[in-house]
């Protein structure tokens, strides 16, 4: 019997994290052919998804898939997302969360793509709103780069101006 993965128990403890501190849970996924979503939402081969418990209806996080029904323009939506395609949880509020390298066949850059339908530039939500994007950062396994000091400008500086304003910041695990 193989191992299974640990992806899928770090998305339900963030998810419950979230939902603990008031917080509502976001996934980002890399959209390929196994994606369930209404395409119409997908932008540049990525979907964020609202995961929190009152935008989702019959919500499982097993440990192959993610599936619910949501609402997307009034329209109630079957939703399935392999764990593998899975790029990001965090709390839509704060940005902290937990980042992800996508599955062997989640790439982006595939040719599912569809205009997203919202002019602001954000990518939709499974609850219709717009979200924001994570902004993703890959740390290799093994790094013994210390910590930054407390007081360093990473945790004292206020958030910057212009599009990456109150992006999250998440690390990627490999």
């Amino acid at each position: 019997m193989s191992e299974v993965s640990t992806k899928p128990y770090l998305i339900r403890a963030l998810h419950e994290w979230c939902t603990d501190n008031g917080y509502t849970p976001h996934i980002a996924v890399a959209v390929d052919e196994r994606v369930v979503v209404p395409r119409e939402h997908v932008r540049n081969g990525e979907i964020v998804l609202n995961v929190g418990r009152l935008a989702t209806h019959k919500l499982e996080l097993g440990n192959e898939f993610i599936e619910f029904q949501a609402r997307f323009g009034g329209v109630a939506r079957q939703i399935s997302v392999p764990i593998d395609a899975v790029t990001a949880i965090y709390a839509r509020e704060t940005g902290h969360g937990m980042a992800f390298e996508a599955g062997p066949s989640a790439v982006a850059g595939n040719d599912v793509d569809a205009p997203s339908t919202e002019e602001s530039g954000g990518t939709a939500a499974a609850d219709g709103s717009s979200a924001i994007r994570p902004q993703l950062s890959s740390v290799p396994s093994g790094d013994t780069t210390p910590a930054a000091p407390a007081g360093s400008p990473d945790e004292t500086d206020p958030p910057p101006a212009g599009p990456d304003r109150g992006r999250p910041k998440l690390t990627v695990i490999k």
